[in-house]
């Protein structure tokens, strides 16, 4: 049998009961709370990744934690300071939970634990020369990766019994300023944005580190960037990491997917490294510069950016539809949203407004 649906603008053909089910479930999106205490533009997010806590960071050079109190609120549990001099640009936990680093204009990334039983900074690592835009722990918990406006990519092995952080690689792959570094979500692979449009790919060989890919199709900088996830529910999937998502001031967003040696495809890559390509543009939906982006684990790609507005896409065979809008998230532009890797249905964002907020999806 067929089924039809009206709406507003079309009539809608379904094959099955169960795509008319699908086609009727309408997002909803609700801020359960606003969070207030930073001074000055709240540029990071970052949730623990197995405890009800989140690590909020900005202009203020404070990193705030908050912990959950009940079902709709969450309080500041922690105020953490004397870690840097200047604005905090990123913050972002260890695989395991005990580490979060923090990225600093003043040059400096520090590593915050709380082994003596309060949070302290305990590492201080230097050797960028100008503003470090973002630090991250991989997956394996072996590596951190910092990148700086100093157009470099470090990459510091990590021994964090002896809380020994060594520089094994300085990569200069790109022109301009990094802005951000995202590391694969199975394996050692490091993949960079930047203010020369361009992403770049990474990975270890034979002690050292060296770029494998350029992925070129953005036509302004690249502020932020995204491995797709493993999804939620579904195991582990040899499709894990073999995409990206990326944002940029060209006010659009990509989907890269890679294609290994020997690609059904027939797609040429060079000796054991994947080649890339840009599969989808999402283009003509924001209206301004997309300055963040993040893949949940239950397959949506939610955007951030300078409309001060918040968008949540669904893949639709081959193509990504904007599911919901929210307009007016924040009073200024939004600057990070993060999923919660715990909860699929909440997310969090920060704000030049100087207010953090935690939303949760509703489906009707």
């Amino acid at each position: 049998p067929l089924y039809f649906m009206a709406c507003s603008e079309h009539f809608q053909l379904f094959t099955s009961t169960r795509d008319l089910f699908q086609y009727k479930v309408i997002m909803k999106v609700r801020a359960m709370c606003e969070l207030t205490g930073h001074r000055g533009r709240v540029w990071s997010c970052a949730w623990h990744p197995h405890n009800d806590l989140l690590a909020t960071a900005g202009e203020d050079k404070t990193i705030r934690l908050w912990t959950k109190a009940n079902d709709e609120s969450w309080k500041c549990s922690h105020v953490l300071t004397e870690g840097h001099t200047r604005t905090i640009r990123s913050v972002s936990w260890s695989p395991c939970g005990h580490y979060l680093a923090s990225a600093s204009f003043d040059g400096t990334v520090a590593i915050w634990n709380k082994k003596s039983g309060e949070w302290e900074c305990t590492v201080q690592l230097e050797g960028h020369e100008n503003e470090v835009k973002c630090a991250a722990f991989s997956k394996s918990g072996l590596f951190l990766a910092t990148c700086s406006r100093d157009k470099s990519v470090w990459l510091w092995d990590v021994d964090n019994d002896d809380e020994e952080y060594m520089c094994a690689s300085v990569l200069h792959s790109h022109t301009q300023d990094v802005k951000r570094i995202a590391w694969h979500p199975s394996e050692d692979i490091l993949a960079s944005a930047s203010y020369d449009n361009n992403i770049k790919v990474y990975r270890e060989d034979d002690d050292e580190w060296i770029s494998t890919a350029t992925l070129s199709s953005h036509s302004n900088t690249v502020w932020s960037l995204v491995w797709e996830p493993p999804r939620v529910n579904e195991g582990s999937s040899s499709a894990v990491g073999s995409r990206l998502a990326s944002c940029s001031e060209d006010c659009t967003v990509k989907i890269w997917k890679s294609f290994p040696p020997g690609n059904k495809e027939g797609i040429p890559t060079k000796g054991p490294d994947a080649a890339w390509k840009c599969e989808y543009t999402v283009a003509g939906v924001h209206p301004r510069a997309v300055y963040d982006i993040d893949w949940g684990g239950q397959g949506f790609i939610i955007t951030a950016g300078g409309d001060d507005a918040i968008r949540i896409f669904r893949e639709n065979g081959d193509e990504w539809n904007c599911e919901h809008t929210e307009y007016n998230a924040h009073t200024m532009d939004v600057n990070c949203v993060r999923w919660n890797p715990k909860n699929v249905d909440m997310f969090a964002s920060c704000s030049d407004d100087a207010v953090v907020k935690i939303w949760t999806i509703e489906t009707s």
